[in-house]
């Protein structure tokens, strides 16, 4: 591992620790990035917004795919027909 907050994320999920948990339902996780991301569920926060019609999403990911219904960006093709 190139820093040892990397490493100690590694143990806990071997060691099965969970220590971020969330006040609202309980779930927990082994890093607290994760934890943040989870609870965008429960505020609905959606801070990733596409700049060319307004819609947000949970996920920068999200975002990312949802550009290409504007862009057109097909980057996956059927091997048999090309479709």
């Amino acid at each position: 591992f190139t820093v040892s907050s990397a490493l100690i994320q590694h143990r806990r999920f071997h060691a099965g620790e969970r220590p971020y948990g969330c006040s609202e339902c309980g779930k927990s996780f082994t890093v607290s990035s994760q934890l943040i991301q989870h609870r965008r569920f429960h505020t609905g926060e959606r801070p990733f917004a596409c700049t060319e019609c307004g819609k947000s999403f949970l996920w920068r990911s999200a975002l990312q795919r949802h550009r290409r219904v504007h862009t057109g960006e097909r980057p996956f093709a059927c091997a048999d027909c090309g479709d």
